[in-house]
């Protein structure tokens, strides 16, 4: 069967759009439990918008205003130096929070992926980054990193995988200093979590996952050349072929080996192919029919057809299709909706929200 014969349908912009608008204006009943990691969810929603291209057009330009306050608040500084608090859930009524700074307590200390997404939504946001903490950030970076490399979600938790690490090194490319992290324990780190399969699992001797694989390859690939460690050429080959393998017969990425395609892995797989210089192994129309079936008739995308759509799973899927549009033929349904702008894999940002937190995170 030739890639003519079979229809793709349109992809459900406006649908997707508010889907995530609604989750930003207020969760769920069903999803109060994600409370806790707000600034996340605020992250996938309007960086949702953002590839949809919906932001400006969509949204009121008081409402955007009003986003960015809100990221702002959460930006707290303590002995640890400064971070972003996950959200404000658990500060007392009334509490600190007018920027540009607030003091957190032990129970609210700032967390090092939520303090990645706050700045990529800010940048999202077009803000200029003038009450920015830089030092205080480079002070909490060192606050979290462990003896063995790796890094801790908060200063001197025990919560620690290569995800911390890479939003450590993500974080340290945006401000273009790398003077809060020792980069070679880090790498080393990074290294001890390969596997056999040429993949990356959580932690030394965990089984390779297509997320954490894409977070060491990123990782290593925002490295400054000055501090490279890079793969050698049969590491790299090796890679690739599991991750290749991992693209499922209906289109998806599957996680792990043997396990069943789920929609967000077509991101952190296919992103990973991308960095690594394979992106035209991948088959991004199949990718597309697969994240077709996963789109929820009023809007989002679930990991996988039949199931519930989430913002995260929206986010990650209009993401991977960022890198990979599909090929259209006449016979598709709208074709048009299928069209992005590119995203530049290491930040998982569209490539000009990149730009502008390169641009204006940096201390002048």
């Amino acid at each position: 069967m030739s890639e003519q014969d079979t229809q793709l349908p349109a992809l459900s912009r406006a649908g997707h759009a508010s889907h995530c608008f609604r989750f930003i204006n207020g969760l769920p009943a069903a999803k109060t439990d994600l409370d806790p990691s707000r600034l996340a969810i605020a992250f996938y929603c309007i960086g949702s918008l953002d590839l949809l291209g919906e932001l400006e057009g969509r949204i009121p330009q008081a409402e955007r205003e009003s986003w960015r306050e809100w990221v702002w608040e959460q930006q707290a500084g303590g002995k640890h130096g400064t971070g972003f608090r996950p959200s404000p859930f658990m500060v007392a009524q009334g509490g600190p929070s007018a920027p540009p700074m607030a003091n957190y307590a032990h129970c609210d200390t700032p967390h090092i992926i939520m303090t990645y997404t706050a700045l990529l939504t800010l940048a999202i946001l077009r803000d200029d980054f003038s009450i920015l903490d830089r030092s205080g950030l480079l002070k909490f970076l060192r606050a979290c990193q462990r003896e063995d490399g790796s890094f801790s979600t908060t200063p001197g938790s025990g919560e620690s995988d290569l995800r911390t690490l890479y939003c450590a090194f993500a974080i340290s490319s945006m401000l273009n200093d790398w003077s809060g992290i020792d980069v070679p324990r880090a790498t080393s780190f990074i290294a001890l979590c390969r596997t056999y399969e040429g993949g990356y699992g959580q932690s030394p001797f965990c089984e390779a996952q297509g997320g954490t694989t894409y977070i060491a390859i990123a990782s290593l690939g925002l490295v400054p050349s000055t501090f490279s460690q890079r793969l050698t050429t049969s590491e790299r080959q090796k890679t690739i072929q599991w991750l290749l393998s991992n693209q499922h017969e209906s289109g998806g990425f599957c996680g792990r080996t043997n396990k069943d395609a789920d929609a967000c892995y077509c991101f952190w797989c296919g992103a990973a192919l991308k960095i690594l210089g394979a992106g035209n192994f991948v088959d991004a129309r199949a990718l597309a029919g697969f994240i077709a079936r996963c789109q929820f008739k009023f809007g989002g995308i679930a990991k996988a057809p039949g199931e519930t759509p989430d913002p995260y799973h929206t986010y990650l899927s209009l993401a991977a299709l960022s890198m990979y549009p599909p090929k259209t033929f006449d016979g598709d349904a709208r074709p048009e909706s299928w069209t992005f702008d590119s995203l530049d894999p290491l930040l998982n940002a569209r490539i000009g929200t990149a730009v502008w937190a390169r641009k204006y995170i940096p201390a002048v």
